[in-house]
């Protein structure tokens, strides 16, 4: 080669590094070797042995926490994990530009998931364009867990990684990381000033009289009681004194409001957690914020200058303007945005998650038929172009869809020219073909694999010797073979139906001439040799059903590690998930056309 063996290593490390940051800890190794290839075209002459340098290299970094990825790059190459700092990005530079940005020193943009559950596409929306925004601007892009309501939207213990994982994997990183359950004491302290300021009272009236009251439109009885009396009030809650429902923090608003759900809105209440702990407090807090409270104050107090978030929290806005006026705060800048909904896939996170429920085990959070980030992750879908998708939906108020097309037709784009191509035959039926030549290069086939990207280098397919020569074909093939009589089996040759019967099905060698099958119009089919072939399970989503489709394909299919994407010829794009080398078998994931 014309570099030296140890500046190759060093190059492939530093792209393995980067590639993994990017993806969760995980480097791809076509990725990388498009990137070396990309700085370094001179190496295409010796693609595989840069191929074999990249493989052994990346199991090394995948192999590695991604605590310990980030040390090496620091050491040995601090411009990977400064490439990830705020920069103004082509994508960023399509958004339209944030409101009143004249106003503050440093934009400061949140992401502020319930870790309840994991980030579907729809969570992705907000994250990534508060963290591109925070890129545009030169500015801070803040990771927020808001985990106060340890009953009704519990959060569970693995969510609070899987979202970091996920985000990661996206290709996100924020500046500064905030934990609400870790920050009780400071809610307290906000509570009791606002108390003092006369903007908050604490109400013992019983839950139902209180919504007789409000429809009413008049004052709680507590309402106008002394400052004083419900700071005593609110340390007693604080103590334990009082149960569940016997009393509740509220923030004076607009009795007259036309919304009741505005009037006088919950701040703090009561939650024993000796019987629903919290899985990072557990029982030490028994008064917990409401979102409205915990996120208003955080937004202020983490300095949060604009705030990227769904158009159904606009009566959220409102409450929150209620707490800024009596605290004397200047409320952030808002730009709402309407729902993102994804064509035929399960959206709805309280649908996934009762799905999830009845099945007793069998489905997981990255089921096909989801929309969650895993689920994507799962298929091959590339971040990238999830990214991408958010970027061209923008920040529109209207609602959108985006359609499992544009998904495809975007990650078909990314992907193609560096993946794999190898036949494969769905519902196969066996086929007889005789008088074959005994000639060498019909008997052993080396087959590129992939007509225009000579780096991924070509395979071997043993036909075997003697005839007939048995090969699989899918069982619309057959169809096609039985109704015009001849076909082309793809890289191979020409056949003609010799006879057929329910148990075999016979045909005859008419020639290895391309030009022949075309001018002859000849349906050309792909194949798998009989004698050496693996057994597919691919998993395909059907709208909302999953089907398993039984194929056969080549064995060379059995040499690709798990994880790594292949296109079937004329069947589609697909994931390896599992492969059993001993038993021949492969289960794959369906991915698109």
């Amino acid at each position: 080669m014309s570099l030296e063996e140890s500046k190759i290593r060093e190059v492939v490390l530093k792209h393995t590094l980067r590639n993994a940051l990017s993806h969760g800890g995980k480097a791809l190794e076509s990725a990388v070797i498009s990137k070396v290839l990309g700085e370094y075209p001179e190496l295409r002459k010796y693609a595989k042995q840069v191929a074999a340098v990249v493989k052994e290299v990346v199991n090394y970094v995948n192999s590695l926490s991604v605590e310990e990825q980030l040390r090496i790059a620091r050491e040995r190459f601090p411009e990977v994990v400064e490439a990830k700092k705020p920069e103004r990005t082509p994508e960023a530079k399509t958004l339209p530009p944030l409101p009143s940005v004249e106003k503050y020193g440093t934009v400061r943009t949140r992401f502020a998931p319930n870790p309840d559950f994991y980030i579907h596409l729809g969570n992705a929306r907000p994250a990534i364009l508060s963290y591109e925004y925070a890129r545009m601007y030169k500015g801070t892009f803040i990771l927020r867990f808001e985990d106060t309501d340890p009953r009704i939207k519990t959060p569970l213990p693995e969510a609070y990684r899987a979202i970091r994982e996920d985000l990661r994997w996206l290709g996100l990183t924020w500046d500064e990381e905030y934990i609400q359950s870790l920050r009780m004491e400071i809610y307290y302290r906000v509570a009791k000033e606002l108390i003092s300021r006369g903007g908050a009272y604490v109400d013992l009236c019983p839950r139902e009289e209180f919504r007789k009251i409000k429809a009413q439109r008049r004052p709680c009885p507590h309402r106008d009681q002394d400052p004083s009396k419900s700071l005593e009030l609110f340390d007693r809650m604080l103590s334990g004194y009082f149960g569940e429902g016997e009393a509740v923090l509220r923030v004076k608003t607009d009795l007259e409001s036309p919304d009741p759900s505005l009037i006088d809105w919950v701040a703090f209440r009561i939650i024993d957690t000796s019987s629903t702990p919290h899985p990072l407090t557990g029982d030490k807090y028994v008064v917990w914020p409401t979102y409205n409270f915990a996120a208003g104050v955080d937004d202020k107090l983490m300095g949060v200058t604009h705030i990227l978030r769904g158009k159904e929290h606009a009566v959220n806005t409102l409450k929150q303007l209620y707490l800024y006026k009596a605290l004397g705060w200047e409320y952030p800048e808002v730009v709402n945005l309407g729902r993102l909904k994804l064509e035929g896939m399960i959206l709805s996170k309280s649908l996934i998650k009762s799905t999830i429920r009845r099945s007793a085990g069998r489905v997981s959070v990255d089921d096909l038929r989801f929309g969650t980030l895993r689920s994507l992750r799962r298929r091959g879908i590339l971040p990238e172009v999830i990214r991408e998708i958010i970027l061209e939906v923008g920040v529109k108020v209207s609602d959108a869809t985006v359609s499992w097309e544009n998904i495809a037709s975007l990650n078909r784009k990314r992907i193609d020219l560096m993946t794999p191509r190898l036949m494969a035959v769905v519902d196969p039926v066996e086929v007889a073909i005789w008088e074959i030549p005994e000639t060498p290069n019909l008997r052993v086939l080396r087959l590129s694999n992939h007509p225009s990207n000579e780096s991924l280098g070509v395979r071997t397919v043993e036909v075997g010797s003697g005839n007939p020569v048995r090969v699989y074909l899918s069982r619309d093939d057959v169809e096609i073979l039985l109704k015009e009589g001849s076909i082309r089996l793809l890289e191979f040759c020409n056949i003609a139906l010799k006879s057929y019967s329910r148990e075999l099905i016979e045909a005859y060698f008419t020639g290895v001439d391309v030009e022949q099958a075309r001018r002859s119009g000849l349906k050309i089919v792909q194949w798998v040799p009989a004698r050496d072939f693996a057994r597919v399970s691919i998993v395909k989503p059907e709208g909302l059903k999953l089907r398993v489709l039984k194929a056969f394909a080549e064995s060379s299919l059995l040499r690709q590690r798990e994880g790594s994407i292949v296109q079937f010829v004329r069947v589609g794009f697909i994931k390896v998930e599992k492969i059993e080398s001993k038993l021949r078998n492969v289960k794959v994931v369906f991915m698109h056309d």
